[in-house]
């Protein structure tokens, strides 16, 4: 297994992935696969090399299979604050620690980002696998939001998590 850095380079392996979880796991982003099939290569890769934005991948022989992403806020009064985004594991590869391991290399790149102080996300409230490796990292709740998304007729609550370090 090999976890890094994403580059533009890996735009289309990375829209790939991105693709099949917006279609696997519907509940977990807050977009969807109508609004994200349509949009070019140039703008997932845009994307990936955003400024104060870091995706990391978790590859085998070549094939990504997971992803996350960290964002730094830019204002001045939330310097202090990262926050994480899209992760996203290939069920064929799911209970395996690539979600483990993709988070831990998010957290050791956050905590080297001048000013961050604490990493925020949110998660489905039902999602227990993904809450329970967020807890195992370190992460509490803070807040849920009661219907935060809707797909169809469904809703989804969300929890907020932190990471103070």
């Amino acid at each position: 297994m090999n976890i890094r850095l994403l580059t533009a380079a890996d735009a289309e392996v990375y829209r790939e992935l991105r693709l099949e979880g917006l279609q696997t796991n519907p509940e977990a982003f807050g977009s969807s696969f109508e609004e994200e099939k349509d949009i070019s290569l140039e703008s997932f890769a845009s994307r990936i090399e955003g400024e104060g934005t870091f995706t990391i991948g978790a590859f085998n022989q070549g094939d990504l299979l997971g992803v996350a992403t960290l964002v730094q806020a830019n204002k001045v009064k939330l310097k202090h604050k990262a926050s994480i985004f899209a992760v996203y594991v290939s069920p064929k590869k799911r209970g395996l620690g690539i979600g483990k391991q993709l988070m831990v290399e998010v957290i050791n790149q956050a905590k080297t980002l001048v000013d961050v102080e604490q990493i925020n996300l949110t998660v489905v409230s039902s999602n227990e696998s993904a809450k329970g490796l967020y807890t195992s990292l370190g992460f509490r709740v803070f807040g849920t939001e009661r219907n935060a998304l809707k797909i169809g007729q469904q809703y989804f609550d969300e929890d907020y998590m932190v990471l103070y370090f």
